[in-house]
């Protein structure tokens, strides 16, 4: 019907031309003309009359009509499913779908490790309609990932500390050892950076098996109180399976056991073994690890099994489970227990604030606050604490624990100021100052800043930068900072015990399999072919990492950086085996056209993978490109693909032309790119080996460039969905020739 409308527009200017002649010649009627017919040439037929570009181009047939190749589009799920003209064009156009976003982990996994599949399944009923196949995109990146959720997975175990420790580990920290005792001493040493968290640690070292006490490191007196329950505690690990014990002096049994055991046992992952109760034979039963002197001492016994160990310095605690409590806070109510908001005022509720037992870091409960679907300023929900008199003199520690069920951002502001200022950035994490703190789902991080300087003041937790999060605030305080050793306490606060990297790669490569196994699983029948591995080298042709990124963003994880070279063998091995034989399975990248040195390493790399047993069918090369593009690379490369002999497929491609309204010009030469691109990849690739093209977005409307290319024309349709010159160079790239040579000028109808 638009063809028609635009022949019957083109006729009535014709007449209209032809009546203003006609009334020209009929006013000059002095000047007489004779008509006549050319005898040199003969009759003009209509089909002889030249055609205007865009009249040419509308009598294009669909795309898919000119090849036999699989072709594809990149698509849009909501718009393919919302937008009648856009999934029309898809339709007609084209035999297969690529999802842009909707099958990538960040879309499918929830901050709990689960899949949703609801709405790509509805896709893909859509899709069936049209006779449409899907291409599974993708698998493994390192973008478009869930990352909270996998960070969450492999984030430090943060304990909480029972109290202040009575032990004095100074002399431990210098390495000096002064007032305690070494058995082989030349088997005990001090290693900086071998603790938790690159802390230090006392390093025992023991060749021979023998006594218990043959390698020993005993403490010096710490001063107790009789009667009193005491918990001691430490974090150790060894580079083999080993054993030790502890002993003691001054406690009610100072040999006990610990899980059953005279000796506890240790490995390469950090381990902490706690004496809180022991076994009374007189009451047949567990009872407090209670002190029968003033004094008492603790002992590392390490010499019986043959090893090297490491016990954490900083994590040696004596706590006295009797003591009265040392530390004054002065947020009232920090931890929430009194069941409600006591001491707090919901400023701005958001989406909701509320008491919660459910989720806390310690005691009962914690609170729970909710931002809306609208929120987008950090006031939109924000809880803040009655005002909280304080020294200005003094310095003190202001501390609390939050969590958020995805990736989150808050800041707390403090009316009344911090050395005058309401909103001071601060290092929340220790990783630099800033407005606002991240937070990880699924994961309590520790916020913990000084204040100086300041006197009446609130606390302002505002937590709405992001809609529809959730977040469990609990145990905030406001402390004295103690900067000298003037009690008999010596240590508090959580210790943060980081996961060894045999203990990431063993989580993460659990995650791999959770997310491929079902994702390839469910899509079974629907699914035929998928990018497995999508943009594994960097460009200079080596495996990717993430451990020079200084700012990921909050969607990046690097895989390969916790499974090391063999991520992508994994991969493919996982997608065989919860696939069918059958199907096709891909590694995809980019700019393999500007750098062929990444195009070897890519080549290099599926030569690696299938050494170590995985099976690679084959290559996609996205060929993002631009006016600019160099077309003796873009032949090189596919030279040098065609000689793996793998299926090659054009997987993303588009043509940036610089700028929302190009000349006629500049859409002439990215239709002539369009085409020459087509006819180099027919021309280099063997016809086996040519699993298909696919172009990608529909058009340049600005729904389809809000997170790519934005303010370009990239593609085959304009803004208005309307075919584009370049839309004639893809179509005689596929046909072989300049399909519009055989148009005549008739009428069409």
């Amino acid at each position: 019907m638009k063809s028609i409308i635009k022949k019957t527009n083109y006729i009535l200017l014709q007449l209209v031309l032809l009546f203003a002649m006609i009334g020209n010649l009929v006013s000059c009627y002095d000047d007489k003309m004779e008509w006549g017919r050319d005898p040199y040439y003969g009759e003009v037929s209509m089909s002889e009359l030249p055609l205007p570009l865009q009249e040419k181009i509308s009598r294009y047939d669909v795309l898919k009509s000119y090849t036999d190749m699989i072709l594809g589009i990149g698509i849009d799920l909501d718009l393919y499913m919302e937008n009648e003209t856009y999934r029309n064009i898809v339709n007609q156009n084209f035999d297969e779908i690529t999802v842009g976003y909707h099958m990538k982990h960040g879309a499918m996994v929830n901050s709990n490790g689960q899949l949703n599949f609801t709405k790509v399944d509805g896709l893909i009923d859509k899709l069936k309609e049209a006779n449409l196949s899907v291409f599974g995109h993708t698998l493994v990146w390192h973008q478009n990932q869930n990352a909270s959720y996998l960070n969450s997975l492999i984030a430090p175990q943060i304990i909480p500390s029972p109290g202040e420790s009575q032990l004095d580990v100074s002399a431990l920290l210098d390495g000096s050892f002064t007032g305690w005792n070494r058995n082989n001493s030349a088997g005990i040493t001090v290693v900086q950076g071998a603790g938790l968290n690159n802390g230090p640690a006392v390093r025992f070292e023991t060749t021979t098996a023998g006594n218990e006490w043959d390698t020993q490191l005993a403490s010096p007196e710490i001063p107790a109180v009789v009667g009193h329950a005491y918990e001691i505690s430490f974090w150790i690990r060894s580079e083999a399976p080993g054993q030790g014990r502890m002993s003691f002096a001054g406690m009610i049994n100072n040999y006990p056991w610990v899980n059953g055991s005279a000796l506890f046992n240790t490995s390469a992952s950090w381990t902490q073994i706690t004496y809180k109760e022991v076994w009374s034979d007189s009451e047949n039963k567990n009872v407090p690890f209670t002190a029968v002197a003033n004094a008492i001492k603790i002992a590392f016994d390490m010499g019986k099994v043959p090893g090297v160990y490491y016990v954490d310095i900083n994590s040696i605690s004596v706590i006295d489970l009797d003591a009265a409590p040392a530390e004054v806070n002065y947020v009232n109510n920090g931890g929430f227990e009194t069941g409600d908001l006591t001491g707090w005022s919901a400023l701005n509720p958001g989406a909701g604030i509320e008491i919660s037992n459910s989720e806390k870091f310690s005691g009962s409960y914690s609170v729970k606050l909710t931002s809306s679907s609208t929120s987008k300023n950090a006031w939109d929900l924000q809880l803040e604490s009655d005002q909280i008199t304080l020294d200005p003199s003094k310095t003190y520690t202001f501390s609390f624990y939050v969590k958020s069920d995805m990736a989150g951002k808050g800041r707390v502001s403090f009316p009344g100021g911090v050395e005058g200022n309401q909103y001071p950035w601060m290092n929340w994490t220790g990783s630099g100052a800033s407005e606002a703190f991240a937070t990880v789902a699924g994961v309590w991080t520790l916020i913990s800043v000084e204040l100086t300087n300041t006197s009446n003041v609130k606390l302002s937790f505002d937590m709405g930068y992001l809609p529809d999060v959730t977040y469990y605030i609990d145990e905030i305080k406001i402390v004295e900072k103690t900067l000298t050793r003037s009690s008999i306490t010596f240590r508090s606060g959580p210790i943060i015990v980081d996961k060894t990297d045999e203990e990431k790669a063993q989580i993460i490569g659990e995650a791999m399999e959770n997310w491929i196994s079902q994702m390839v699983d469910h899509y079974k029948n629907d699914v035929h072919a998928w990018d497995v591995v999508n943009e594994s080298m960097n460009d200079a042709g080596q495996l990717r990492s993430g451990k020079n990124v200084t700012e990921p963003a909050a969607d990046e994880f690097y895989w390969q950086d916790y499974l090391g070279k063999d991520y992508a063998v994994t991969a493919f091995k996982l997608a065989r085996q919860y696939g069918k034989p059958t199907d096709k399975l891909f590694i995809n990248d980019y700019g393999l056209e500007n750098s062929l040195a990444k195009c070897d390493g890519l080549i290099d790399y599926v030569t690696y993978i299938e050494s170590k047993g995985a099976q690679v069918d084959g290559i996609g090369t996205q060929m993002h490109l631009s006016l600019s593009s160099d077309t003796t690379k873009i032949a090189q490369m596919f030279q040098k693909l065609a000689a793996t002999g793998k299926l090659i497929k054009i997987s993303e491609m588009d043509i940036r032309i610089g700028t929302a309204s190009p000349t006629p010009e500049q859409y002439a030469q990215q239709a002539a790119l369009y085409r020459y691109v087509i006819e180099a990849y027919k021309k280099f690739i063997p016809e086996p080996q040519r699993y298909g093209i696919t172009v990608w977005c529909v058009s340049d409307h600005p729904d389809e460039h809000v997170n790519w290319l934005p303010n370009d024309a990239p593609c085959l349709w304009d803004k208005d969905y309307q075919r584009k010159h370049a839309y004639k160079g893809f179509a005689d790239g596929l046909a072989g020739r300049d399909v519009s040579a055989d148009f005549t000028g008739e009428l069409q109808y």
